[in-house]
């Protein structure tokens, strides 16, 4: 999602090449990307991974290729003149216009971004009548134009975002057999953060927070975290990561609690998270970015399941019961505060 923004195509085509050597091969992209969206920019992502595979760098049968269809928008014209409907017009067009992009003749995971009608999305979390409108594309007309995709469910899953277990997703999926696909298991860098030892000496909450802030939060301080981080690259111009990653008291406490965690166990802030993840029953797969080799090889690492063989099978092949007790413990104390 950041290919032709924040990355250029050389840096994609280093860190596409180093996933397919590490035997990552699924890529999910969409027709709005790169964020923060802008008319410049659009369809730059998809455009990046299409030319790497036209490249010959790769054969395209070996790669699992995502992408999704933007939903009504009155911020993005330079979509379809809005997009107005999810209907069999709009995504017809839209999948064209990305095949097109992609250089491919086929999408192995054609999603719609996000509802057609209604529901409380990209960090709210409360139903709101007012904002309801009348006009939404019946789901029949959607599933009949998607053919023969395949049934897959996406939504924002971390340590500090576990609505699909509680709002009945969790349920439906399991009984349809629906996966769901973790995007942002990082919450978008937050739960990257490392504590220093200050921090860790510190028992006050209030002071640990304090320090967190000023010393090592990612994202928390107005001028802090790395100047290339997303959300202080763009600030302004990201609202709707900006409201829900905000340093809100319950984001700097909770962020706070996991990566205290992690250092008493003995894992990185990421490895932490992403195990997480990983370790839910429902999960098919976690949806991560990265900029530079660096994240990347971080990434891969911390995705590596437990090698000592504790708890072969299940949640334990991926992090200890005791270790996932208490991530449940701290996400009783701060639900879900980037919703």
């Amino acid at each position: 999602m950041l290919f032709g923004e924040s990355t250029s195509y050389p840096q994609a085509e280093q860190l596409l090449g180093m996933c397919m050597e590490a035997g990552v091969n699924f890529f999910d992209t969409a027709e709005m990307y790169p964020v923060p969206q802008r008319a410049e920019t659009h369809g730059a992502s998809e455009e990046y991974l299409g030319r790497w595979m036209r490249s010959g760098a790769v054969s395209r049968e070996d790669v699992l290729l995502a992408s999704k269809v933007a939903g009504p928008s009155g911020q993005m014209s330079w979509i379809r003149g809005g997009p107005h409907k999810v209907d069999a017009a709009n995504i017809r067009q839209a999948l064209d216009a990305s095949l097109q992009r992609l250089q491919t003749d086929y999408i192995d995971l054609y999603q719609i971004h996000w509802p057609d009608r209604y529901v409380p999305m990209f960090g709210d979390s409360e139903y709101d009548p007012c904002a309801a409108y009348d006009g939404a594309v019946p789901l029949e007309e959607q599933l009949e134009a998607l053919g023969r995709a395949v049934e897959q469910g996406k939504n924002a899953y971390s340590l500090t975002c576990r609505t699909f277990d509680s709002g009945g997703l969790a349920e439906v999926c399991h009984l349809e057999g629906v996966a769901l696909l973790a995007y942002s298991p990082l919450a978008m860098g937050l739960l990257t953060v490392r504590l220093g030892a200050a921090v860790l000496a510190v028992v006050a909450a209030v002071m640990a927070v304090l320090l967190l802030v000023k010393e090592a939060g990612k994202y928390l301080a107005p001028d802090g975290g790395p100047p290339g981080a997303r959300l202080n690259r763009y600030r302004g111009r990201y609202a709707e990561a900006e409201s829900r990653y905000g340093p809100r008291p319950n984001v700097v406490s909770a962020v706070t609690a996991y990566a205290a965690l992690a250092a008493d166990v003995g894992l990185s802030p990421t490895a932490l998270a992403l195990r997480f993840v990983l370790s839910r029953p429902l999960v098919a797969s976690a949806v991560v970015g990265a900029t530079s080799p660096q994240q990347l090889v971080e990434l891969l690492q911390a995705a590596m399941p437990l090698s000592d063989g504790a708890g072969a099978g299940g949640a334990g092949e991926w992090l200890p019961e005791e270790v996932l007790r208490r991530i449940d413990e701290i996400h009783e104390r701060y639900p879900n505060p980037t919703p």
